[in-house]
Formats: C-alpha cells, structure tokens, sequence
C-alpha cells in the first residue's frame, strides 16, 4: 500500500513539473482569489448588521412631578439630527449638551439588582452634578443625620477631580435605563426607586455593592431617571448604543445595571477624559479593573474562568489594532465618552453582544480620539447572565468577524 501511494505521488510530481510556471502561477491565482471571495461572501453572511430603532423604542417614560409615570414622549435624538444635516448637505454638528452628565444603563432583567446600582449612582450624581438653583435646598437639607451623604471636599480627592462646583456648565444629570426586552419587573424597580426618590425629601435608601447598609436615599429632581423599552431584546451592546444616541449629556457613561463598578470613580473617568481630550473635544476614558490581576477578588473565581480571561486578552492582542491592543481591561462595564467624541464612534456600530466595547474602542483608534485608561474599584456582583465558556466562545468569534469585517472594508466609517 505505501509503494501504491509513492507511485502515484511520483506521477502527481511528474505531471506537474511538465506543466509551465505561467500555467500554475494563473491555477494558484485563481484558486487564492476564488478562496478570498468565498471567504468575503461567507464574512458578508455572518457579519453582524443591526436592525433599525422601531417608533415605540424611540420614546420613554418618566415621572410627573406628582409622581404619575408619563405618556411615552420623543427621545432627543443627537444622531437623528446629525443625519438630517448630512442629507442637507450641511456641515454636520452634534447639537450643544443640555446638561453635564449622562448615565446610561443597560438593564436585561434586572429586577432584583437595579436598585442598589441606582441608589449609589443618584447619590453622586446629585451631590456633584446636581440642578442649579438647588444649592440652597441641598445644603438646608444636609443635616446632622445626612452627614455620610454630604458633598465631597477637596481634601478627599473628589470635587477636584474635573468638578468645578460653581458653573452651571458642570451640573445637570439624566440616567437612561434602557430594558432591553425585559420580561421581569425591571421597569417597575426603576419607577418605583425614582417615585420615592422624587417625592421625599428623605426617601428610603436602598443597600449596594458598595453600600452593603441601607442609608437615607438622596431627593432627586422630577425626570432625571428615564426608562427606555426596547420591544426585543438586542443584547447589552444594542442597549447601550441605543441609550447613547439619545444621551443629551456633555459626558456620556454607560454602566452596569449589577453596579459592580464602584460609581464614585466617575470623577475619575472625567478627570481623565478632560486631560486627553483633542482640540476638538474628543476623548474617551475607560475604566479599568487590571490592577486588580492578583488581587482575592480575582484569585477566587474558578481557574476555568480566569483562564478564558487570560486567552481572551491573548486573542485580543493578537487581532486589535495597535493602540486599543494596549488596553489592559476592555471589558469592564463603565467607559465614559465626551459628546463631541459620540458622531465617531455611535453611528458606526455593529456589534451588540459582549464584544460591542472591543468596536468602541477599535473605532475610537480609527478616528484618532484619545483614549485613557483609569484603575478603578469593582466588586463581584451575583446574578451575572454570562456563561463562562459559552459567551467566551461566542466573543472570541464576534472578534474575529468584527476585526475581517473592518479590515476588508465591509464595515466603513462614511
């Protein structure tokens, strides 16, 4: 049998050497480009192509100041307008920010976890961003029993962190939460924590992560929390781009509904992002867990777990571009955008699973928009959705059809 098989390979080689170089150089062509076409149209199949907003998932609900939940009312819509000027011919421009900060807050079933993320998150925002002309309640209401809850002074390295408390170019805050197909009563949650905070002046507190004992909540103003129905669920990627182009904040933050990040390093996501940000206001920070490599919180999950973690950033590495392959943490759940960095990145996604960050910060190199990355606080949170070796899988596959996509042109910023 192998002097039958070494016969026939002498023959194969004699055929072959008998045929002229111009004739295999033409076969070897054409088979290498017949191979790259099927490649592109099989690319062209799976690449991921976002469906369009319905009607209804461009509008959302709030409270009145009596604290009736609202008739569904228009988004704001950023890119809505920014398209309209380019079908003018005008020259493009993102509207001025109505307020300072923006939250945006992806929320698939998240019933049992959204409160405690809210109530760390309100508490910051109004403390540092809060309405003008409301100085004078808050420091009225600031008594002995609120001492825990009182402002941040400069000696504790917050209010100076890209805060100037004096302007009113620096206050104002809304949060999107956007529920993203929820089934459960994620919505509910959300209008009742906003009800007891917008009608009390001492409203019930809720426990965190970061705040394991229920403290007395913070007074908010009427409409600062937003619920956003998305009728299928897209994924956390789809929620958090949808959120995003309809954010009306000088600074856009999405964050995780489980509040595992710790909501205070917010500061230091602004900081970071005004000392990077380009001539024309551009600049991304992005928040951080590597320090913790090594730390209990890290050295306790499963070897499985923290494996996949290491192959993942291997994998990253080797099919990101230069600058985002630098980035230590990808993947954690609060990254902070300056609104005239949005037109760059928002517009052009695709990717609305677990790898959507990767797309955001590969765009952001595209565009050259500056990009920092900032250590900050995170904490295992139960309840996660995400299944170790099957969504490491599934982002391992959604990174290699993102990175062909985007190099073989058939995804472009226009």
């Amino acid at each position: 049998m192998a002097e039958a098989w070494s016969n026939v390979c002498r023959q194969c080689i004699a055929t072959v050497s008998d045929v002229p170089p111009t004739i295999l150089l033409a076969a070897a062509t054409a088979t290498g480009l017949g191979l790259f076409v099927l490649f592109v149209t099989f690319l062209f199949i799976v690449a991921p192509t976002p469906r369009d907003p319905l009607p209804e998932e461009k509008k959302y609900k709030t409270l009145a100041k009596d604290g009736a939940i609202t008739n569904p009312e228009s988004l704001p819509g950023w890119l809505d307008n920014l398209n309209a000027q380019k079908r003018a011919s005008k020259n493009p421009e993102i509207e001025p920010a109505e307020l300072f900060m923006s939250v945006v807050v992806p929320a698939y079933n998240e019933e049992d976890r959204l409160a405690g993320m809210l109530e760390e998150a309100v508490n910051y925002l109004e403390h540092m961003y809060g309405t003008p002309g409301r100085d004078e309640e808050k420091e009225a209401s600031t008594v002995s029993t609120r001492s825990t809850r009182k402002r941040k002074t400069a000696t504790n390295g917050q209010a100076t962190n890209g805060h100037a408390t004096g302007s009113a170019s620096d206050r104002g805050w809304e949060i999107l939460i956007v529920s993203d197909g929820s089934t459960d009563r994620t919505e509910e949650v959300a209008f009742s924590f906003a009800r007891d905070h917008q009608l009390s002046m001492h409203p019930k507190g809720y426990a965190g992560p970061w705040t394991p004992k229920a403290q007395e909540g913070v007074h908010i103003p009427p409409g600062t929390i937003r619920v956003v129905s998305l009728t299928h669920n897209r994924g956390k990627g789809g929620a958090v781009t949808h959120g995003m182009r309809h954010a009306r904040g000088q600074y856009v933050v999405f964050a995780d509904a489980d509040g595992a990040s710790k909501f205070e390093d917010l500061g230091k996501l602004v900081k970071a992002c005004q000392d990077i940000e380009d001539a024309g206001g551009r600049g991304v920070a992005v928040g951080s867990r590597a320090h913790m490599v090594g730390s209990e919180a890290v050295v306790k999950r499963s070897k499985l777990r923290n494996f996949l973690m290491h192959s993942f950033h291997m994998i990253l590495w080797l099919m990101t571009p230069p600058k985002t392959a630098t980035v230590k943490d990808t993947q954690c759940g609060f990254k902070l955008f300056s609104r005239n960095s949005l037109p760059f990145i928002v517009p052009y996604m695709h990717s609305e699973g677990w790898i959507f960050d990767v797309e955001m910060l590969m765009l952001a190199e595209f565009a050259r928009i500056p990009v920092a990355e900032v250590p900050v606080g995170w904490r295992e949170v139960g309840g996660s959705k995400l299944n170790v070796i099957r969504d490491s899988i599934g982002m391992a596959w959604g990174l290699a059809v993102l990175r062909a996509a985007w190099s073989l042109g058939i995804y472009r910023q226009k």
